[in-house]
């Protein structure tokens, strides 16, 4: 928006409303990484139940996670 043809209340909503809506995507954002690390935390549990201990492998291996479970 080019500051010589808008008022400085249509520059003050258009900025207020970019605020509003980064802020409805970062709570968005949020939940995605919530759900994600659940997601995570289930499949590292799962592991442990299996008898894998990531720590050690990751200790023993420098590779990336993702790269020691086949990716």
């Amino acid at each position: 928006m080019p500051k010589e043809t808008a008022s400085r209340e249509e520059r003050i909503g258009f900025h207020k409303g970019a605020l509003t809506t980064l802020a409805k995507e970062r709570e968005e954002m949020i939940k995605i990484l919530s759900i994600v690390e659940q997601l995570m935390q289930m499949h590292i549990k799962s592991l442990q139940e299996l008898g894998i201990d990531l720590q050690k492998e990751s200790q023993k291996n420098p590779r990336k996670i993702e790269d020691s479970l086949g990716r």
